[in-house]
């Protein structure tokens, strides 16, 4: 079969043999004469500053009309719409193109009679067949990585609900516009011969090198935090439900054992490698999630009375402005009718402490409630059809947005102040708390999984990958490599989580310069650079199909300067949000680091590797 023309095109400089051999092959049919088979490793990792800007625009433009034309094949071939049908396709691989060319391990093999030639439509068919998550596997992972609602109804417990709402609002929308700004910048960047794999990826495309490996490092950072948190916290449900009702059980099981049986779980689960497999785990997250939360508000609609113990031992002792304004006399017996508020609770109310940081604890919560979109790149990459990305967005945001608002000002409507910040807390029915810690343990387990999942692939794509040659994770052996990374990379979590003293107040710290950041301030950042050098493209600038060359008529501050004009109003903007977005995350980091002193300070710290439960009496 005669290669396609489409990407016949050769590199800059030199013998493109000596330079690339993978890449030689890919512009020239892939005929394997040249002493180098073809692989897919060599497109997993596009780093080299010697490609422009303007080259990845020119073969995402190429990649995305070809998937228009073949999804829109696809669609005249779909069966009818059936309840079967959706539940197999739950539990499917994913789509399997139709292609003369398959993926063998890290080799692709053709299936014609010619072997020694793999065409250009052949490796582009080949190539997307290790792409299989379809929308609604996207839908449900945006759901289960930002989906949060425990912490709402104290955040409305310290904001008031017309600051609530309208923060949540805020949040929210601005949130959905920095997937909007990901879900552009993916689409115009990536291409079949330069796929885009991560956030530090599209930074390189557009800021170079350096930005990547920040943005990389923080995102390795985040993902490992967020497990080594979410096994601490899990390990707290395991021995809450060991200590039994009342503390009937004494200390229960060993805390230590409560996280390494966390840690095993999660060295378990984290065996699925391709998000399309997660995909029906994390559509049973999403719903544990739900009826968690539908559990909290029924029982908190029902009971007499909140979980004051649980206020008064977090929140009130003696001494405390909390303590004094509600149990005058220290005890549960003296706490004070539930109040709520229509603006910013007064000093007393607000169990995140007093003034505007006290206020700013509930602020951070309703940042950190949307942050979801450093994984949307990493989610991107292993789409089917990446166009179809914004439906599972929309529906995610807009399902989070509305749980968000129906639980948290239900719950706080409820309880007042003394809603507890994890809300299956606030709740007395030890019966009800049992039943809502298992349902955690079961949706937080499959985030932490999925978290790892990706902080896995962030190292292993531009760590051992790119530096030290790894194979690609589609090989055997790559697959064997996996299998043991895994346990490595939850026992390293689990350590952090068993061995750092106030882990959730470090957490804190690196949610705020992580979170807030990926979610607002690094796509704003981001949309600014890539409008700007986008519309800095002269007229006469076109992609040269005879030499596969871009050739720039100026360069330097004269072309971004010329670009920024030409985006002024959308660019403007971004400047704006960007700098909005600094503020509130270097706000989120000031009032971290106080509550940091002040539990250091306080002598409050737990022993390493503790047994003793900190649930128990």
């Amino acid at each position: 079969m005669a290669s396609q023309n489409l990407a016949n095109f050769a590199l800059d400089g030199g013998d493109p043999r000596e330079k690339n051999p993978n890449q030689y092959a890919l512009d020239h049919g892939h005929e394997s004469g040249y002493g180098q088979t073809f692989n897919i490793e060599a497109a997993q990792v596009h780093n080299d500053p010697e490609v422009m800007f303007e080259e990845y625009l020119h073969y995402a433009k190429i990649t995305r009309a070809e998937e228009r034309e073949y999804e829109g094949n696809l669609i005249k071939r779909k069966e009818p719409w059936s309840l079967g049908g959706i539940i197999k396709n739950r539990f499917s691989k994913g789509h399997v193109h139709e292609v003369n060319a398959v993926v063998d391990g890290n080799t692709i093999t053709t299936t014609h009679n010619n072997i020694s030639t793999v065409t250009d439509l052949e490796w582009r068919q080949a190539s997307r067949a290790t792409r299989t998550a379809a929308w609604g596997s996207i839908f449900f992972l945006i759901t289960t990585d930002i989906l949060g609602p425990s912490g709402a109804p104290w955040a409305f417990a310290n904001t008031g609900y017309g600051p609530g709402v309208a923060l949540y609002t805020v949040f929210g929308f601005m949130a959905s516009v920095s997937g909007w700004y990901v879900w552009g910048v993916y689409m115009h960047m990536d291409s079949d011969r330069y796929p885009l794999r991560d956030f530090g990826q599209a930074f390189f495309r557009v800021y170079g090198q350096k930005m990547r490996h920040f943005i990389n490092i923080l995102q390795s950072l985040q993902m490992f935090m967020l497990v080594a948190v979410l096994i601490l916290s899990l390990g707290g449900s395991v021995s809450q439900v060991s200590i039994g009702d009342n503390g009937i059980h004494g200390n229960g099981v060993c805390f230590i054992v409560c996280l390494l049986i966390i840690a095993i779980l999660g060295m378990i689960l984290g065996q699925i490698r391709t998000l399309q497999r997660f995909g029906w785990l994390a559509n049973l997250s999403v719903w544990t999630t739900v009826i968690c939360a539908f559990m909290a508000i029924g029982v908190s609609a029902t009971e007499a009375t909140p979980n004051y113990a649980t206020m008064l031992g977090s929140f009130g002792g003696p001494g405390t402005p909390f303590g004094d304004t509600n149990f005058p006399n220290g005890t549960i017996q003296s706490a004070i009718p539930i109040r709520t508020f229509a603006g910013t609770p007064p000093d007393g109310f607000a169990s995140g402490g007093t003034g505007f940081l006290g206020t700013y604890q509930g602020i951070n919560t309703i940042i950190y409630a949307y942050g979801g979109a450093m994984l949307f790149f990493n989610l991107l990459s292993e789409m089917r059809n990446p166009w179809d990305f914004w439906k599972g967005m929309l529906c995610a945001d807009i399902f989070i947005y509305l749980v968000y608002m129906f639980f948290g000002l239900f719950q706080y409507s409820y309880q007042g102040q003394y809603t507890y910040n994890t809300a299956i807390q606030s709740i007395n029915t030890y019966n009800y708390q049992t039943a809502g810690n298992i349902l955690s343990i079961v949706g937080g387990l499959i985030a932490a999984a999925l978290y790892g999942n990706i902080g896995i692939k962030v190292i292993y794509n531009n760590v051992f990958m790119e530096l030290l040659h790894f194979p690609a994770l589609t090989t055997k052996r790559g697959k064997l490599i996996w299998v043991g990374m895994v346990p490595i990379y939850w026992s390293l979590a689990f350590v952090m989580a068993g061995a750092v003293p106030e882990l959730g107040d470090i957490s804190s710290l690196v949610g705020a310069f992580c979170i807030g950041n990926f979610t607002y301030t690094f796509p704003a950042l981001l949309k600014i650079g890539f409008e700007i050098k986008k519309g800095a493209i002269l007229p006469e600038e076109q992609f040269d199909e005879v030499n596969k060359k871009f050739t720039r008529m100026d360069g330097g501050m004269k072309r971004w300067w010329r670009g920024y004009k030409r985006s002024f109003f959308l660019t403007t903007f971004n400047i704006f949000y960007f700098l909005g977005a600094l503020v509130v995350c270097g706000l989120g980091c000031y009032s971290a680091i106080e509550a940091l002193i002040s539990a250091f300070s306080g002598g409050s710290v737990t022993t390493s590797f503790s047994c003793k439960s900190p649930y128990a009496g």
